[in-house]
């Protein structure tokens, strides 16, 4: 998994350094997807129970599974890219959303406090802690600067397949569902909106945007459960 989940934090910190004014989504999907299959990886997303494209690029309003296109990013625009990749019989996954240039301070705040919420939940990850652990610090640090975090879609397990058991929701009561043990990998993504927390789904069947119309923040990082501290495998040491 590690050497998946390294291609995968490799891509992202590839693409932060293309992000600029101008640049179509699209062209980001053939750039992520060229640096993937260029280490004999694959893009996990392409064909996933259809999804049309290498990686999900979500733009402003839009929460998740944005498909590339044509459009063009703007200066102010927040950009969530998340893209998983298959090597050796295992899957990493991995999220960041990266500011167009200078945005707003809005914005920077709702970026800043769900990378805040992501690593808070990362911290809870620890061994005979329940996976609503991670929920209840993930939902508590958001609200308490006034964001919401979405309900519709949750964190997952992952190894030999791209989502598995259990569910990590982002909200929820301490001490509820499955106790976390050594060598179980999870994919925390906390998915934070500006305003409330209700999505809704775009005609094309996969973009999820806010139902208010307000921005929205992705952060997600795929980590092992460890017998101390958890590790994080999409990450660059």
């Amino acid at each position: 998994m590690l050497r998946a989940c390294r291609i995968v934090a490799e891509t992202l910190e590839a693409v932060r350094g293309i992000v600029r004014p101008g640049l179509m989504t699209e062209k980001i999907d053939r750039f992520a997807e060229a640096f993937i299959r260029q280490r004999n990886a694959v893009p996990a997303f392409k064909g996933y129970r259809g999804y049309p494209a290498s990686i999900c690029a979500s733009v402003n309003n839009e929460v998740i599974h944005g498909i590339p296109s044509r459009r063009e990013l703007k200066e102010g625009d927040i950009l969530s890219i998340d893209l998983g990749v298959y090597k050796d019989g295992f899957y990493g996954d991995a999220a960041r959303t990266f500011p167009v240039g200078k945005v707003s301070p809005v914005a920077e705040e709702l970026m800043r406090v769900t990378e805040e919420a992501l690593f808070i939940g990362i911290e809870h990850a620890q061994q005979d802690n329940r996976v609503s652990d991670i929920s209840h610090a993930i939902q508590t640090h958001v609200e308490s600067h006034g964001f919401s975090v979405v309900r519709a879609f949750v964190g997952h397990g992952i190894g030999r397949d791209l989502h598995e058991d259990p569910h990590i929701p982002n909200f929820g009561r301490k001490g509820r569902g499955p106790r976390l043990q050594p060598g179980m990998t999870i994919a925390i993504e906390p998915m934070v909106n500006e305003g409330d927390y209700d999505v809704v789904i775009l005609d094309d069947g996969w973009t999820a945007v806010t139902k208010d119309g307000k921005l929205s923040a992705h952060f997600e990082n795929t980590i092992l459960v460890t017998s101390g501290q958890p590790r994080i495998l999409t990450m660059l040491e």
